[in-house]
């Protein structure tokens, strides 16, 4: 059996490491060694998920899942509902009932399949229940953002659908980054393991790059320039649209598909705008961090 560390803290920064494990455990029973985490986001507990699936489907056997003994980080996955997913995906020992806990809950979205337009409907009716309370009070949001806010969650779930070619997920929560930038944020996280930017842009412009053309051509071509995989020009401009909104708001948005990432970054944090050669994995992956406003902080 092949042991798979999941880092300490896993979200998009760490993420690469666990993909890169994957890549050297072909043709083995994985086991994901999860006892050591204690931090984990959005982004990280359905980059989890991700993981197990593709393992799940190259194998043809569930992986196994041994989680962390510290009660903090499985009782925040109960309530993000990380264990309703992963009991289709892993086997692991059953924590506590693994049910998400019931009544008002501080998550504004727990992690929730897209498989269908119906499910896009859901899950943004659901967040416009619990968006205007969180937005507004705990990041000082104005009403008019908080919907532009579901005109964003729409958008980046209705590509999972339209593009990705494959079922994904989305989750989204807010915490108190007091080291990293002193405010509230809100973390929002859409995986799906569909055929990626490069796959969905390729009939489209792979010729017009040429050589050029890979992950990194089809995220810039995206992300900067508003392609799409539709002939007629207008159309399926989610992405951009969404990057630009983000950074009207001060956030920070990336996505990752293939082996590239590629990022708007606003002053507050450092990360690279774009990079190449990183472990290959299935699909895309975005992560989306919004500030609370300074006056909120």
């Amino acid at each position: 059996m092949k042991v798979l560390t999941v880092p300490h803290s896993l979200d998009y920064r760490t993420f690469d490491q666990l993909v890169g494990e994957l890549s050297g455990a072909d043709g083995s029973r994985i086991l994901f060694d999860a006892r050591h985490v204690r931090w984990v986001d959005p982004y990280g507990m359905l980059g989890l998920l991700a993981a197990g699936t593709v393992v799940r489907a190259r194998e043809g056997l569930s992986p196994r899942l041994q989680l962390p003994p510290d009660g903090d980080v499985t009782s925040y996955l109960g309530r993000m509902g990380f264990f309703e997913q992963a009991r289709w995906i892993f086997e692991f020992e059953n924590p506590g009932g693994g049910r998400r806990a019931g009544g008002p809950s501080d998550v504004l979205l727990e992690i929730t399949p897209i498989t269908s337009h119906g499910d896009v409907h859901t899950v943004v009716d659901r967040v416009q229940e619990r968006a205007g309370l969180i937005l507004s009070r705990t990041l000082g949001y104005p009403a008019p953002a908080v919907v532009q806010f579901s005109v964003v969650l729409s958008e980046v779930c209705q590509n999972i659908i339209e593009h990705a070619d494959a079922p994904g997920w989305v989750a989204a929560q807010t915490y108190h980054w007091a080291k990293r930038l002193g405010r509230n944020v809100l973390v929002l996280a859409v995986v799906d393991l569909g055929i990626g930017f490069k796959g969905s842009l390729a009939a489209e412009h792979a010729a017009r790059y040429g050589d050029r053309w890979g992950d990194a051509a089809a995220l810039e071509a995206a992300f900067l320039h508003g392609a799409t995989r539709f002939h007629d020009s207008g159309r399926g401009q989610g992405i951009q649209h969404i990057r630009k909104q983000v950074h009207r708001w001060g956030g920070k948005i990336l996505v990752r598909s293939g082996g590239a990432r590629i990022a708007d970054v606003p002053d507050w944090d450092d990360s690279p705008s774009l990079e190449e050669g990183l472990p290959c994995f299935p699909g895309s992956q975005i992560c989306i961090v919004l500030p609370a406003k300074e006056s909120a902080a």
